[in-house]
């Protein structure tokens, strides 16, 4: 069926009647993107050993797939505007599915390295288009319960990505977390194009390929200085010229939004009080998520000696608490107020990673993970309720961009940040030393909590809901 016939053989303004299909199919490949930092966050070990991998580019497995993600996010959106979204849902779709084989054959860190990054690009063009066909297949009542069903993929994706991770290295091995995206992939591809109608063009224009370079080096420095600091310590000059480069690009890239014919992002949005708050919130609990699994996989599988599997159900309680305080924190939000929430959500996850500081073990890691995740669970609802209290409807899709940008620039710092923190543990897998930098770590996320509990009480308006 071609792509004519999708959109002609209906009325012009009936509902499509494949949209509950397109749905699924959709829901389907934005899983795939959600999986991939939690999936390979517990293979992380079994790959590096294989593959002799170091700290620094067992890394970069994580924030270089979260970094291109979110750097790209917003130009793959205005894409889907100029190009249509069917073409660049197939196109991102195609390109994730291809990185993943490559990923899975990798030998080395330059292909996986690439291929992680490829990954991200795949996921920044789908991932947006993806969302703006929702919006354009459903209406009204449809819409709502069709935006909940996308948005319950993230906690969802987050808890089957912890057991999926354990069972797939325990089983056929660490390269199948990638190898299992290419079958999925190119089913959903070849369905996607006969299902999907070919949605007008939203926008005229052209795209802010500058821009996306500029926050794209800025944000790679960023992440660089942040990993080499484990090794070279803060003061080393080359960490300190990092990040001076990083400073100066975000400033060049501000510049350059003002006068730019298509901006990638609007810089007026984060003038605006609720939306920084919104932003800061999504930041740092992205940072401190992804920062938890990243020393919780290395922590249990190198020093407590429990194999990929074990750990995949260790984490499950992890996942479906941060699940649960979300759902939680949705119902309260109004009658606390998204201050006061946050800033018991932030005392919450300090408080529980401060538990395998104290205590050492199995159990503690644990304990102490799921009572972070309780916390960091109910302040994804207070980012998004923040940010978007005082947008426009026209602006809500720009400003909902602006948010998952700075989610994904969380998970990339989060998982630097933590890494050069534990850096004697993780390049050392037995040992007093090795205990000693993950104990480093969770102190660093623990003041990391505390310091924004406090910054928050400042940061978000007393009356925010």
């Amino acid at each position: 069926m071609s792509d004519t016939e999708t959109t002609t053989t209906q009325a012009p303004d009936a509902p499509h009647p494949l949209r509950w299909t397109a749905l699924g199919l959709l829901g389907l490949a934005q899983l795939m993107l959600i999986l991939d930092i939690t999936v390979v966050a517990i293979a992380l070990p079994d790959m590096g050993a294989e593959l002799d991998l170091d700290r620094a580019a067992l890394t970069w497995v994580v924030s270089g797939y979260a970094l291109t993600f979110g750097s790209l996010m917003l130009l793959g959106g205005r894409a889907a505007d100029l190009f249509g979204p069917k073409r660049v849902v197939l196109a991102g779709l195609a390109v994730f599915t291809a990185a993943s084989l490559a990923a899975g054959l990798a030998t080395g860190a330059p292909l996986l390295l690439t291929s992680r990054i490829a990954q991200g690009a795949g996921a920044a063009m789908l991932s947006p288009a993806a969302l703006s066909v929702v919006v354009r297949l459903f209406d009204g009542d449809e819409r709502n319960r069709a935006l909940g069903i996308w948005s319950a993929l993230g906690g969802g994706g987050a808890a089957l990505g912890v057991l999926l991770g354990g069972l797939i290295t325990a089983g056929p091995g660490w390269a199948w977390v990638f190898f299992v995206n290419v079958p999925v992939g190119l089913a959903v591809l070849v369905s996607l194009a006969r299902v999907l109608p070919r949605l007008p063009r939203a926008a005229t224009g052209s795209l802010d390929v500058p821009g996306a370079v500029l926050v794209a080096a800025a944000t790679g420095a960023l992440i660089y200085a942040l990993i080499r600091a484990g090794d070279h310590g803060w003061l080393d000059l080359v960490t300190v010229v990092l990040f001076a480069a990083a400073s100066a690009g975000y400033v060049v890239f501000a510049l350059w939004q003002r006068r730019a014919a298509a901006p990638l992002m609007d810089l007026r949005l984060l003038g605006r009080r609720p939306v920084v708050a919104g932003t800061f919130v999504i930041a740092v609990t992205t940072a401190l998520m992804v920062g938890a699994f990243f020393l919780g996989s290395f922590y249990l599988q190198n020093l407590q000696g429990h194999g990929a599997l074990m750990t995949g159900v260790l984490f499950l309680p992890v996942a479906l608490l941060t699940m649960a305080a979300a759902a939680a924190a949705g119902r309260v939000i109004g009658r606390l107020g998204a201050r006061l929430l946050a800033v018991m959500s932030l005392a919450v996850a300090a408080a529980g990673f401060l538990v395998p500081v104290l205590w050492s073990g199995t159990a503690a890691m644990v304990t102490g993970m799921s009572v972070a995740a309780a916390g960091l669970g109910g302040l994804f609802v207070v980012a998004s309720a923040t940010a978007l209290a005082s947008v426009a409807p026209h602006e809500a899709g720009v400003a909902s961009g602006i948010v998952s940008t700075f989610h994904e620039f969380g998970a990339s710092a989060g998982a630097a940040a933590v890494s050069s923190a534990a850096a004697t543990s993780i390049a050392a897998h037995t040992g007093a030393q090795s205990a000693s930098g993950f104990d480093d770590a969770f102190l660093v996320a623990t003041g990391l909590a505390a310091l924004s509990a406090v910054i928050v009480w400042w940061l978000i308006p007393a009356k925010q809901q």
